[in-house]
């Protein structure tokens, strides 16, 4: 992350970030949406079905709701105008994802898990589908202890991801993970990572799903985070059919909507092309939807800005343009 680099040492000192700094209360947020069916411990493998639906866009669970930024970093005021009610005023800010800080670093060492081989926290009785915030305090308070890790000789986040992104246990390229590809990069991605998205197309959640810790997953006690409708079961040629405004309509107050339209739809257009290429080794493939897929991705050719006809030529190139126009 290139604005977390550019802070250097600050990351790790927050007292160089926020002065006057002298303690970190760091707290977890579960996200998974009201309606998911933790009780059955089924709901790994429900995911992970929708991987076997290419032409079904999957957005990671946790961008289904409501901007997580926008939720807990208001609670996590709240929270300081409490304290402050009970122990006076006293210098606070609030954090989550918004500032160059270590969150997991800083919640594994103040107890609330453990760092996970694919480098995300993980609690025993929560699993990892939980957002992380924190509040940098001017009080000394009194340290929380670190818990014991519980990964043991599991290897399953590493075996499973699609790119092979989690190098070794607890060290992750961020330039091969889907979640950075589809969410903080801006430009063409990688040709030899774009038929190992699938249909993913924002975020991935495969590490997280595999790991036995989350039939521990805890549903979100607020509505914010269920799910909204148009981003949960859709179709990718329904979504890269949006324009600009509708992009930006459906995704008002969601984490989607920052990484604009004009990225929304490269994502879309590998995870068509992918479509594609998978049908071509399929004998029961599906020639209506092939066939409307083929058609979007020819229809948004024109006024495309190079950065998505890049991706719409390179999903339409197992194609036959002659027999599309047949």
């Amino acid at each position: 992350m290139h604005y977390m680099a550019s802070h250097g040492l600050k990351r790790a000192r927050p007292a160089e970030l926020i002065p006057g700094t002298v303690s970190v209360i760091t707290a977890r947020m579960d996200y998974l949406p009201a309606a998911t069916p933790v009780e059955s411990g089924q709901w790994q493998a429900l995911e992970f079905s929708r991987l076997g639906r290419p032409t079904e866009a999957v957005v990671s669970v946790y961008a289904r709701g409501r901007d997580y930024h926008k939720v807990m970093r208001n609670r996590l005021q709240k929270l300081g105008e409490r304290i402050s009610a009970h122990v006076g005023s006293f210098g606070h800010r609030a954090f989550t994802d918004s500032a160059p800080v270590l969150e997991a670093e800083l919640a594994a060492r103040s107890g609330q898990g453990w760092r996970g081989k694919h480098t995300l926290l993980l609690n025993r009785e929560a699993g990892s589908m939980f957002f992380l915030g924190e509040i940098y305090v001017d009080l000394a308070l009194p340290h929380s202890e670190p818990v014991t890790p519980h990964c043991g000789s599991c290897t399953s986040c590493i075996d499973v991801c699609p790119t092979q992104a989690i190098i070794a246990p607890h060290k992750l390229d961020a330039r091969r993970c889907i979640s950075y590809l589809t969410i903080e990069h801006d430009g063409p991605i990688p040709l030899e990572l774009r038929p190992l998205m699938g249909n993913r197309i924002y975020g991935c959640d495969d590490c997280q799903l595999v790991c036995p810790w989350n039939k521990f997953a805890q549903r979100s006690a607020l509505p914010d985070f269920d799910e909204r409708q148009g981003l949960t079961g859709q179709q990718l040629v329904t979504l890269f059919a949006w324009t600009e405004a509708e992009f930006l309509g459906f995704t008002e107050g969601s984490a989607i909507r920052r990484i604009g339209h004009e990225r929304w739809l490269r994502n879309i257009a590998v995870a068509m092309g992918n479509a594609l290429r998978r049908a071509d080794a399929q004998a029961d493939a599906n020639e209506k939807e092939l066939a409307s897929i083929r058609t979007a991705l020819l229809a948004r050719l024109d006024g495309a800005t190079a950065l998505v006809r890049e991706h719409i030529e390179w999903a339409l190139e197992p194609v036959s343009l002659d027999a599309v126009i047949r």
